[in-house]
């Protein structure tokens, strides 16, 4: 065995010990995330974000350590609202506030999932990112409205109307019949959960597009992660907001899932 081989082997070692110590400190301390270092909110986060997707999709999903590190770096904005007290505005509403709207949607939105036998955890935290669970009656730049933020268009071929826009169980239906729509599209892909988010947001045929772009025999285990990675090939609005959406999704749903781990004295989401 030549010099250089023993230098990488020993630097596998060194970094596989490191993120085993890592973990092992995490698991044995209970810290809140606040008082995490680095290293353990890769270790919590990773495996976090594991665990949601075995359960969102019954299937392991592959992540790569950069995308990982996208999701972390969305669950420390988050976490940084907390104690935004008195804040209530898009983007900047104390998280706790957020949490509080969803335990009293959670009901609702798990069981019309369900029905659709959708993931009841993609019932819960696509209306969190799409509007942190505020029925949204003022169009936006875009026209969207409602928890689900459905645009006129869309909504009408869901069945929606206008008013039933805002009628927060049919259009939480219709989301979760848009999403059923995407896991059909996507339903060879090993991470057809997170394309079916992407399109939600970024629809189905540009998603779909993307895909045939960027994906190879070598990207293909984490499609997800290999359209973030690329994401200087492809479009300004896929560079500037759908980029986000799918880590944005995993940390809102870690977040809902683990809220003792960030300070707050409530059961998850999910368990509503």
């Amino acid at each position: 065995m030549n010099l250089r081989t023993m230098l990488m082997l020993a630097g596998i070692f060194f970094l596989t010990t490191s993120a085993l110590e890592a973990r092992a400190q995490t698991v044995q301390s209970g810290k809140v995330y606040e008082d995490m270092s680095r290293s353990e909110r890769l270790v919590f986060v990773g495996e976090q974000a594991r665990r949601i997707a075995r359960e969102m999709s019954g299937s392991e999903y592959e992540f790569t350590p950069e995308f990982e590190t996208d999701i972390q770096k969305a669950v420390t904005q988050y976490a940084q609202r907390l104690g935004n007290s008195g804040v209530d505005r898009p983007g900047k509403t104390d998280l706790r506030l957020v949490l509080d709207r969803g335990q009293a949607q959670a009901p609702k939105l798990i069981t019309v999932f369900r029905a659709r036998n959708v993931s009841p955890l993609i019932g819960l935290y696509l209306p969190w990112i799409e509007s942190e669970y505020v029925n949204i009656q003022s169009p936006n730049s875009m026209g969207a409205v409602g928890m689900f933020q459905f645009l006129p268009k869309t909504g009408e071929h869901y069945g929606l109307s206008e008013q039933e826009l805002l009628d927060v169980e049919k259009s939480a239906d219709a989301a979760a019949r848009y999403i059923t729509d995407g896991l059909e599209t996507f339903k060879g892909d090993p991470m057809k959960e997170a394309l079916a988010l992407l399109a939600y947001n970024r629809g189905s045929q540009k998603t779909a597009r993307d895909l045939k772009v960027l994906l190879n025999d070598q990207n293909k285990r984490c499609s997800i992660c290999a359209l973030t990675a690329d994401r200087s090939k492809l479009d300004e609005t896929f560079r500037s907001e759908n980029v986000f959406y799918v880590p944005r999704f995993f940390a809102a749903a870690i977040i809902g899932e683990n809220p003792q781990a960030f300070g707050l004295q409530m059961q998850p989401l999910s368990s509503h």
